[in-house]
């Protein structure tokens, strides 16, 4: 188990069930970072008295600094707050729960600093998963994936001696709040609907992604980077019940699955205490009352952002840095009800097939190809 944690993006959705689990494992907190919300983060910092606080703007970090200022917290902001925290010494554990391309500088920087990592972060390895596994074989350090799918196929593979024993993966997909509309049915939908995730209580960012199914698309591609394996071998099906969290199947056909009880803390609590397993304060799954489960395919017709992202996966290198940087941009400006919900799909194609493709991009390319991206979905707004 790990003796002490940092968590960048503390007051999201895996920031706070993160604390939950730290504070039922006794384990104490180095630094904790947000976005802008103060209230919630003073109220952390009174409850966990971490060493270092960070925002995301120098406003906030203000604002923060008078509402502890009879704390001896440390206030700091920006990505230098955020590499500060991901490095702080006491600390060997950072759990990444930033959502979008801020969470890669502070991610790389605690693998550097010798961190295990419990990543919820899929940008980090979507933009830039061979360097960050590059960096991580480098200084020894374990990626512990803390999406509750990647976390599901790392346990099923605990066992497996050998990655060549693997045929595929196979991750599991609620299929959102629109599962079984058709393109004309989709077409109407609004912000509303797409936040009505049926399983899973989560930020709004993420739980667009879950309505367009591009985030089972940044899933394949995080668990290519994960497991080393090519995207030909990372299957999607869609689980309405979320029991199932994602499956194995081994070259002899058995096919090992992972269950439980559709609840983040499980895989969060795995992360900091691998390789025990420890009580967690998570109601078992009962299989005597969860109901039958089923299985269908995908329809990528009607949900094109996982076609999308399997075909950016396929020709690498600054593919999926566009695709994820103009995703981020289009979801944001569908939030602030700017577009429609299929014009999500198309000011991502559109970034996807006019950005400069790189090959075999440096970190300082794949951060500008994030900016054209962005740049570019903007820009397809009025098209």
């Amino acid at each position: 188990m790990v003796k002490c944690v940092s968590i960048l993006g503390s007051t999201g959705s895996i920031g706070r069930q993160s604390l939950d689990i730290i504070e039922h494992l006794g384990i104490p907190v180095a630094a904790l970072t947000a976005g802008t919300n103060v209230t919630r983060m003073a109220e952390q910092c009174r409850q966990y008295r971490p060493r270092l606080a960070v925002m995301a703007t120098q406003e906030a970090a203000e604002a923060l600094k008078e509402q502890i200022e009879d704390l001896s917290t440390e206030v700091a902001w920006g990505e230098d707050g955020l590499i500060r925290a991901a490095t702080v010494e006491e600390a060997d554990c950072v759990i990444t729960a930033v959502v979008g391309m801020v969470g890669l500088k502070p991610t790389l920087a605690a693998i550097r600093h010798k961190k295990r990592i419990g990543l919820a972060n899929k940008e980090t390895l979507v933009c830039a998963g061979e360097l960050v596994m590059a960096e991580a074989d480098k200084h020894g350090v374990e990626i512990i994936p803390v999406d509750s799918e990647h976390s599901a196929i790392f346990q099923c593979l605990m066992g497996c001696a050998d990655s060549r024993e693997i045929k595929r993966l196979i991750l599991t997909c609620s299929g959102g709040p629109f599962f079984g509309m058709d393109k004309e049915g989709l077409g109407k939908v609004t912000k509303a609907d797409a936040l009505r995730h049926p399983n899973w209580k989560m930020g709004e960012k993420i739980t667009i992604d879950c309505a367009t199914l591009m985030n089972k698309g940044l899933e394949v591609i995080e668990a290519m980077r994960l497991y080393r394996l090519p995207v030909e071998q990372v299957d999607v099906v869609i689980h309405r019940q979320s029991i199932v969290h994602s499956l194995v199947e081994f070259n002899d056909g058995a096919v090992m699955a992972q269950l439980g009880t559709p609840d983040m803390r499980l895989p969060i609590q795995l992360a900091m205490t691998y390789p025990e397993r420890m009580e967690c304060p998570v109601e078992p799954l009962d299989l005597l009352k969860c109901g039958d489960l089923s299985f269908y395919a995908p329809d990528i017709q009607a949900f094109p952002c996982l076609a999308l992202a399997r075909d950016c996966a396929k020709k690498g290198g600054t593919a999926c840095p566009v695709m994820n940087g103009a995703n981020e941009e289009a979801v944001a400006m569908f939030l602030h009800d700017e577009i429609g919900f299929y014009d999500i799909y198309r000011l991502v194609k559109y970034a996807v097939d006019t950005v400069p493709f790189v090959q075999n991009p440096t970190l300082e390319e794949i951060l500008e190809a994030d900016r054209l991206a962005r740049q570019a979905a903007r820009n397809a707004k009025s098209l």
